[in-house]
Parts: structure tokens; C-alpha cells; sequence
């Protein structure tokens, strides 16, 4: 596919007002997504409502890359939810290795118990009954019904919202927080019938991933750029609040990062002084330790030692 010509400047306003419906965009988006789907584990039909579960958990903030090796130890591992429910939470904390925003180990976990207590041990079909397992919110409740079990919901993370907000809105991307606009379009734009919205949700997702990216967008190579109003719009400048990269080095969550490395490869409770090397500031290693603490990530012991939890 070659590139579309540029086409004349028109306002957001006026892109908006001929946006494409979905009707519009679902073949196309659907057909390159038959043709360009990455093949990953989580997609294949033995990984089941439990791969799925695992993989958007880890995911969350997490490039594919990194979440494949951690996410393949983990199911074999822990085929199924029961699996986990046996351990101690801080086995899931240290499979967790580097990750990063550990507490989704420790949700997780207490997803599996809850599971196994409440649907004896299966991943429940029902929108509702996921929504109401501990540490899982809308969008991943949605996701598990729409993956796993190929029911119609909107499903909205941050690459689809980049894809609805240029496509459909013309604007270059989304607000901060998911809005009840951006909920409503969602809607909107699902196909009716079950088994496409779920493959809908899928392809739109992995167009915001693989094409409709943050920077450096392939509208080259993208199915709907005919019909793309942020495109047509003549691609206008984000209008909205700065958009600031998140740092890491020298933040508590480093801190926090060498501390719980130190945990997961201690197989007994670590010394205070052990931990004190780990990070030069005082000031900045306590309050990143007391927040491992305050979040259950790390359990204080008698005589100044600390492991992972272990209830």
C-alpha cells in the first residue's frame, strides 16, 4: 500500500463531522488484522480464559517483549488459578521478576484465590462476576469477557483510544483518563454481533500497537488512513495538556525496584542492612521500603528483617 497523498487542511471540527462510522472501519480493520495479527500465546485457544486473565495483568504499562518470558514461567507454573491460590502471595510477587508495578502480582494473586473460592477454580464467564473478582477493573473484566469468551464489549486501553481518537475524532490522541465520551463512542462503533465485536476489539487493539503508534505512525501502511479524520484533518498538533514522559531513574519506584530484587532472590528474611546498601539517600530508601510495606508487597519481621509476603 502506498502512501495517501496529503490531502487539503481541514479543522478537527470539520474532520469530525464526516468521521467514518463503524460500519466503515470494521472490514478493513478486521481483514488487515487476519493478515498482520502477531501470533502470541495468549491468543491461542489452549491458552483459555486464564492465559488471557495472566496476559492482560502483565501487560498493563508493559511492552509485549518483556511480558512473553515472564508470562510463559508463570503459566507453566500455574496452569490454572488454583495452581497460584496454593502459594504464598509473595511467590507471585517474586515470579513477578522485573516487570515492574508489582502490586498487579499481588492482584493477581488475589484474583486466583477469589476464583477458586467463589467458580470453583474457572475463570467466570460473566462480565459481572469478573468485575467483581479483587483487582480487576472495567477495562480488564471487558477484556477477559471479549478474549476468552468472544462477547460483545467495548474494550478500551490506551491503543484503541489512540486509534478512536484519530480515526473517529481527529485529534492526535486521547485525554489523560478515559472520558464517558470516549466510553460512549466505544459503544458506538462496536459491531453487533458477539463473535466480530470480540475479533473487533482485538484487531483495533493491535492497529493502535503495531500501526496507529504514540510517535511515528504508520499511515503508510494503515487500512482505514483513506477514512482517517485526524489524517484528513491534516494531522493538527495535540491541543491538550503536555504529554510528559515518565521517568524512572533516580524515582522512589527504582528505589522501590532495587529494594524488591533483593526480596525475590532471598530465599530467608533479609537484614534492615542488607537492604540499607541497596540505594545511597537515607530519606528516599525508608520511604520507598515503608511503601512496599503500606502496599503488602514486603512483610516486616522481628529483629529489623524483612521477605516477601507470605499471607
Amino acid at each position: 500500500m502506498t502512501a495517501p497523498t496529503k490531502p487539503p487542511h481541514t479543522s478537527p471540527a470539520e474532520a469530525r463531522n464526516g468521521s467514518p462510522s463503524g460500519d466503515d472501519l470494521h472490514s478493513p480493520v478486521i481483514d488487515w488484522f487476519d493478515e498482520h495479527a502477531r501470533d502470541l500465546p495468549w491468543r491461542r485457544p489452549e491458552a483459555g480464559a486464564w492465559g488471557v486473565m495472566v496476559s492482560e495483568f502483565m501487560l498493563q504499562q508493559t511492552p509485549v517483549n518483556r511480558v512473553l518470558p515472564v508470562y510463559e514461567q508463570w503459566l507453566a507454573r500455574w496452569p490454572r488459578p488454583a495452581d497460584l491460590a496454593k502459594e504464598a502471595p509473595g511467590e507471585a510477587v517474586r515470579a513477578w521478576g522485573r516487570l515492574g508495578y508489582p502490586r498487579r502480582a499481588l492482584r493477581l494473586h488475589g484474583a486466583a484465590v477469589a476464583i477458586t473460592e467463589r467458580h470453583g477454580g474457572d475463570v467466570p464467564t460473566d462480565h459481572a462476576q469478573l468485575l467483581a473478582l479483587p483487582g480487576i477493573g472495567e477495562y480488564t473484566a471487558a477484556a477477559v469477557a471479549s478474549f476468552a469468551y468472544g462477547q460483545r464489549h467495548a474494550v478500551l486501553d490506551t491503543n484503541v483510544r489512540r486509534v478512536f481518537a484519530r480515526a473517529v475524532s481527529g485529534v492526535q490522541y486521547p485525554p489523560n483518563a478515559t472520558t464517558a465520551a470516549e466510553r460512549r463512542l466505544a459503544r458506538t462503533l462496536l459491531p453487533d454481533e458477539e463473535g466480530l465485536a470480540a475479533r473487533w476489539a482485538a484487531a483495533s487493539m493491535e492497529l493502535g500497537a503495531l500501526i496507529c503508534t504514540a510517535k511515528n505512525e504508520g499511515c503508510h501502511r494503515c487500512p482505514i488512513a483513506a477514512q482517517c479524520a485526524w489524517r484528513l484533518a491534516g494531522k493538527p498538533e495535540h491541543e491538550g495538556p503536555p504529554r510528559r514522559a515518565q521517568t524512572y531513574a533516580g524515582t522512589d519506584r527504582q528505589v522501590r525496584g532495587k529494594l524488591l530484587a533483593v526480596l525475590r532472590e532471598a530465599h530467608a528474611p533479609v537484614p534492615q542492612a542488607r537492604l540499607d546498601r541497596v540505594w545511597h539517600e537515607p530519606v528516599q530508601r525508608a520511604r520507598a521500603l515503608d511503601g512496599l510495606v503500606s502496599d503488602g508487597l514486603v512483610e516486616p519481621l522481628p529483629g529489623g528483617l524483612y521477605r516477601l509476603p507470605h499471607s
